[in-house]
């Protein structure tokens, strides 16, 4: 009997799944429908006895993204200690032109809706917005069109976008917070601290009542962390970081496909559920502008930029871990910003609805750039190195 994968473990159909999720979102924003579906997301959702009280979009946003940030937290941990980024010497290269993708990013956005812009004051916080690379979409566009290509550029760019995610992770943690409540977030320390005791305890005994536990911890300590003003994905990233790594393994394990297929898709559909302004081009808020070319130019010059510069750093005479044709393929893949960009624009501009919409855009269209682009350059490269290996097969 043949064993079919579940394709929510791979990267191409959850890729796809995403892609039409926000497309989906997109759509039925700017059709009749728009506002049934606009109450059932602005609906309030209180827990009784808590303060908590979020719109069904919020807890999209601040939960149900939380669980995707635990799966991304653990991944990390691995490749920090076990993977691609365990060493220095490892985490060089990705680590240097990670910092190019985030810094030319930003500049680009700051010329655009910076200083000199009439609407300053309101759209230079989004300067974080184009910083973030989708692991999600870049690695299934990847597996897509990269049939061929040397391995060492799907390890480059794993470890550019999980280094991008840490980035994303501090500014979301720093920039974000408001009226910071220190004893809840002191009791979602002590909840996440006793929730990674507990995963050392249940990687001796394996006692699934103990599990069951974990998971009511690991709630409480989120609806502390979401109380106390400290965006309340950031919970799911400490319990991530500090469980032990083979429940944490098992977590992501059985986590997967529910993430893949379900989370990630409904975040999208929400974030993209947007109504495209009817609006001239001019019009448009310099943050749409500002983030529509940060995030595929940005991307590119900067990732491409620092990470040829690192090259140089290797030892003379040896050859350099990815040839600048493949970098460049990379980059391009690094311009695909979806699930933290959204995620960002929708806390960068939450007072400001018109542009935040417009920033959420930005994104989509910034990210379909990249796709499209990043579609032909790795396809151009994946079958030269198909020729190459045929011409020496």
């Amino acid at each position: 009997m043949r064993i079919t994968a579940n394709p929510l473990r791979g990267q191409q159909f959850p890729a796809a799944l995403l892609l039409a999720a926000a497309a989906l979102g997109l759509l039925l924003a700017n059709v009749p429908t728009h506002d049934a579906i606009a109450q059932v997301l602005e609906a309030r959702m209180a827990v009784p006895g808590t303060a908590l009280d979020l719109t069904v979009s919020e807890w999209v946003a601040d939960g149900l993204l939380a669980i995707f940030f635990l799966v991304v937290a653990i991944e990390l941990r691995h490749e920090l200690t076990h993977g691609e980024l365990n060493s220095l010497r490892k985490a060089v290269q990705p680590a240097i032109a990670a910092g190019g993708g985030v810094l030319v990013p930003i500049l680009i956005y700051l010329l655009i809706a910076g200083p000199a812009s009439p609407t300053a004051a309101v759209t230079t916080v989004g300067w974080p917005i184009p910083t973030a690379t989708d692991i999600a979409f870049a690695l299934g566009v990847l597996a897509m069109f990269g049939r061929g290509l040397p391995s060492a550029v799907r390890v480059f760019l794993l470890a550019l976008a999980i280094l991008d995610d840490i980035i994303g992770i501090v500014f979301i943690a720093v920039l974000f917070a408001h009226d910071v409540d220190w004893l809840m977030l002191a009791l979602a320390v002590l909840a996440v601290a006793v929730f990674a005791v507990l995963s050392r305890v249940l990687a001796r005994t394996g006692s699934s009542g103990l599990a069951v536990l974990m998971g009511v911890i690991g709630i409480i300590a989120w609806g502390l962390m979401a109380v106390s003003g400290i965006h309340a994905t950031i919970a799911g990233v400490l319990l991530g970081l500090f469980m032990s790594p083979v429940p944490a393994e098992r977590t992501r394990h059985a986590l997967e496909p529910t993430v893949n297929g379900v989370i990630l898709p409904i975040f999208a559909f929400v974030a993209a559920f947007v109504v495209i302004p009817q609006v001239a081009a001019g019009d448009l808020s310099p943050a749409f502008w500002g983030i529509l070319i940060a995030l595929p130019v940005g991307k590119i010059v900067g990732i491409t930029l620092f990470g040829w510069l690192s090259l140089q750093l290797r030892p003379r005479g040896t050859a350099p871990a990815l040839a600048f044709p493949d970098l460049l393929a990379a980059s391009v893949l690094g311009g695909i910003g979806f699930t933290v960009s959204l995620l960002l624009a929708g806390l960068a501009f939450e007072s400001d609805a018109a542009v935040r919409d417009e920033a959420i855009l930005g994104v989509l269209g910034g990210s379909l750039i990249a796709l499209i682009l990043s579609g032909i350059i790795v396809s151009l490269r994946a079958r030269h190195h198909r020729a190459v290996a045929a011409a020496h097969g």
